[in-house]
């Protein structure tokens, strides 16, 4: 695979990448021998001769400028960035049983939520566009969400956030694709347990959905809307990045592709 492929000896910058989806799309690279820079406010316990992590907050356009200029000093460029940092704070529109309560999106949510979601991105991508543009090669790759396609009950305003990052990406690719950048997003569905499932996430996902805690963790295994059966695992993911990353996928731009198992609203 790693000969198919192409790209070791790359520079990607991954954010996130201390958990979750993130910390698989890590080591999926570090395992094709790709220099991989971890932008996370968290450091991650992996340690690898390629890997670099730099703590950084991406909603600070001037710790994310900082930052990138340090992989540029270390690896000499940058090739591609995964924008995969995000945040997911389930609060409903509107609570009818408990008006303006501890469960209903406030502005300090919505905020927040927006920050690190769509400004992080914006801000991500342009500073690592700049180099790529320069160099007229190189990927952006959007981590969207199921939910960004679909809509999700508790989570409008996370939603919302992975919608736009749908629209950055066919927007992007147009803006970028006349300097041989392309920009591609991806898409999870229901993925095996990734360790941010906190007790604090739960209840409020519970909450806003009308069920307890025990009825939304037993939903977990419930696939019966997922054509293949199963849930996605992380590493199905990684290997996607890595595929858009290579030259292997050199025409596709402006896409954001759902990997959810073949599950839809249909």
């Amino acid at each position: 695979m790693t000969d198919w492929l192409v790209i070791s000896g790359k520079t990607v910058i991954v954010t996130g990448g201390s958990s979750g989806i993130g910390k698989s799309i890590v080591h999926g690279l570090l395992e094709q021998n790709v220099n991989v820079a971890n932008f996370d406010i968290q450091e991650a316990e992996c340690k690898h001769p390629n890997l670099l992590f730099i703590k950084t907050d991406i909603t600070s356009r001037e710790e994310v400028e900082s930052s990138v200029a340090q992989v540029v000093e270390k690896f000499g460029t940058v090739d591609g960035l995964v924008n995969n940092a995000g945040i997911n704070i389930p609060r409903l529109l509107v609570d009818g049983k408990d008006p303006h309560g501890a469960y209903e999106l406030s502005d300090s949510v919505f905020d927040k939520m927006v920050a690190i979601n769509q400004k992080g991105v914006y801000l991500m991508a342009q500073t690592v566009g700049r180099i790529l543009i320069a160099k007229r090669e190189g990927v952006i790759i959007n981590m969207s969400s199921e939910s960004g396609l679909e809509g999700s009950e508790g989570q409008s305003c996370y939603a919302a956030t992975k919608a736009a990052l749908n629209s950055f990406t066919r927007s992007w690719a147009k803006e970028l694709g006349k300097y041989n950048v392309r920009v591609v997003g991806i898409a999870p569905g229901i993925m095996e347990e990734t360790g941010l499932r906190t007790l604090a996430y739960e209840s409020s996902l519970a909450y806003t959905r009308g069920i307890t805690v025990e009825q939304l963790r037993a939903g977990y295994s419930n696939t019966k809307t997922i054509p293949l059966g199963r849930s996605g695992k992380l590493s199905e993911v990684a290997d996607l990045v890595s595929y858009y990353l290579s030259c292997r996928s050199s025409y596709v731009t402006g896409v954001t592709t759902n990997v959810a198992g073949g599950k839809t609203r249909g």
